[in-house]
């Protein structure tokens, strides 16, 4: 199948990949969106892995007010230069994460934080239970097909920085 500049401009809007990337791969994968969607993917988890001891000390607050101000949420989201801070990529991904903290109520960021006596009293098994308590564990709101560190991991490809999480709070009126 011939790979139109369409089917380029395509793939770089929904991945951030460059545009000689784009083109290789849909030659590659004879045009198939989805296999190179996947495959650019795999390269920015790959190339995340890479950033991830980077320290990250400049970032930004994401925030969500739930409709009718009874719940809210702040996020500290870290990254290496307050150029990338700046991006709306980067306050979108704060503000998404900040929403997913108001609709899934994460009480650690990571499962590593899970106290083992709290896992073995859940009496899940520890995965299933990481995804209801741990904040990179849980499926996206969004997107349940990808978790919050896979989110994460793909902003690390398309923005070429490390970024993590710091903390979270999460306010609710009552409760």
């Amino acid at each position: 199948m011939a790979v139109t500049m369409e089917m380029v401009k395509e793939l770089r809007e929904r991945t951030g990949a460059g545009i000689k990337d784009c083109k290789d791969i849909l030659t590659q994968t004879d045009g198939n969106m989805d296999k190179a969607i996947a495959i650019l993917r795999e390269r920015g988890i790959e190339a995340a892995a890479k950033k991830s001891e980077r320290e990250a000390k400049e970032g930004l607050v994401g925030i969500y007010v739930h409709f009718g101000s009874r719940i809210a949420a702040l996020v500290e989201l870290n990254c290496e230069t307050d150029f990338v801070a700046r991006t709306p990529e980067f306050t979108v991904l704060a503000n998404e994460l900040a929403q997913h903290v108001v609709a899934l109520n994460p009480r650690y960021i990571t499962a590593a934080e899970v106290p083992a006596e709290e896992v073995e009293s859940s009496g899940q098994k520890p995965e299933k239970y990481f995804e209801e308590v741990a904040l990179l564990a849980q499926p996206f709101v969004k997107d349940p097909s990808r978790t919050i560190e896979e989110k994460i991991k793909e902003a690390i490809a398309k923005l070429g920085e490390n970024i993590v999480v710091r903390r979270f709070v999460r306010y609710e009126v009552g409760a």
